[in-house]
């Protein structure tokens, strides 16, 4: 696997668009020229070459390596519902898309490896924040695609525990709920059972045990969380301990190996729930034959996309047009290629480019 720097600064024209996609698409924060007239017709790249595609490898059945285990072959290989969604955009007559695709194991920061020199985009379910295209210094470096496929988090638990889980709120100290850092599952658990505020704030008297020790949080904003960013003395984090009877323990695992270890956690009992998308939740009850159940349901919707280089603006713009004639604008998404995983191949088999000007029907 190659070398990702994950903090790599690059030259990027600031939009002066933003302000009308973001009024357009408040959920979706693809800050970014419009997209051209034909960008639909249009082929993404004229030189022919590859773009080098990063993907989370992880996060199954969304975007995954078809072995976990990095030190064989098929680590290297993508699938799920991405991967064919990337495959379709390769098969367009006319689209001009190639993808060298590489495996990202670390989920921190992953959105921000368009702005090194390896990678062109990256995927891997990642959920569209304004604040996910910032660096640490508040700048806008990275781009989103706009939505593609469509996220609530949710709490796993054992067989029968459903009803003891059935809402966030009946959480309490004596729980312990597995969560994967930086990710939408752990900020929505944070935020929902009252351990940060809206703005990711730490309760006062949280413990938070890292590799580093032991911290108290203040209540200030020196201690804080989000889906997009960390305070510095929070980093490495094993587990928060409440610092109320109402609010749950939250334990910290799958930094090298993703989920998969936080559901080994809850199968042999050290976790009692997990905080993660109903859809990787959904599809780990089928593998699991039923041992697993899903208990509370965040009434809240988040969308994926694809990350590139705030610079990159028409590559997304044409990148998105594709995306969008594949899904017919969102009409077909994980729901029907979880029932046929063909449908997006199928739909770029029957595309055919159009002159410019011309639109294809779906």
């Amino acid at each position: 696997m190659i070398h990702l720097p994950r903090h790599t600064s690059r030259a990027f024209t600031r939009c002066v668009w933003a302000f009308i996609a973001l009024a357009l698409m408040p959920a979706l924060a693809a800050c970014g020229p419009p997209a051209h007239e034909d960008s639909l017709s249009a082929a993404c790249t004229s030189d022919g070459r590859a773009l080098h595609v990063g993907f989370y490898a992880f996060f199954e059945p969304v975007s995954h390596s078809a072995d976990p285990d990095p030190n064989a072959p098929g680590f290297q290989e993508h699938r799920g519902y991405e991967a064919d969604l990337l495959t379709a955009l390769e098969t367009m007559d006319g689209a001009g898309l190639a993808f060298a695709r590489h495996p990202i194991q670390p989920w921190d920061d992953i959105w921000l490896t368009p702005t090194g020199d390896d990678i062109d985009m990256v995927g891997g379910g990642i959920t569209i924040l304004d604040s996910r295209t910032r660096n640490a210094a508040g700048a806008q470096v990275v781009r989103f695609t706009s939505g593609h496929i469509t996220f609530r988090q949710s709490l796993l638990v054992r067989a029968g525990q459903a009803d003891r889980f059935s809402s966030y709120d009946r959480l309490t100290s004596r729980h312990r709920v597995g969560a994967l850092a930086g990710t939408t599952g752990e900020a929505r658990l944070l935020e929902l059972t009252g351990l940060v505020d809206s703005a990711g704030v730490l309760a006062a008297g949280t413990r938070v045990h890292t590799r580093s020790g032991m911290v108290i949080a203040d209540g200030s904003a020196a201690y804080g969380i989000t889906a997009a960013s960390v305070s510095p003395g929070l980093e490495g984090r094993q587990r928060l301990e409440p610092p109320a009877p109402d609010m749950p323990q939250v334990i910290y695992l799958g930094e090298e190996s993703g989920e998969m270890e936080l559901l080994q956690a809850l199968r042999d009992g050290r976790i009692d729930a997990l905080a993660r998308g109903e859809i990787g939740n959904r599809d780990a009850v089928h593998a699991s034959g039923d041992a697993f159940e899903i208990a509370a349901l965040d009434a809240e919707v988040e969308h994926g996309g694809f990350a590139l280089a705030a610079d990159a603006g028409e590559l997304a713009a044409c990148i998105d047009a594709k995306i969008n004639w594949l899904t017919d604008n969102r009409r077909i998404g994980y729901a029907e290629w979880r029932t046929d995983p063909s449908v997006f191949l199928r739909r770029a088999e029957s595309w055919r480019p159009q002159a410019s000007g011309e639109r294809q029907q779906p």
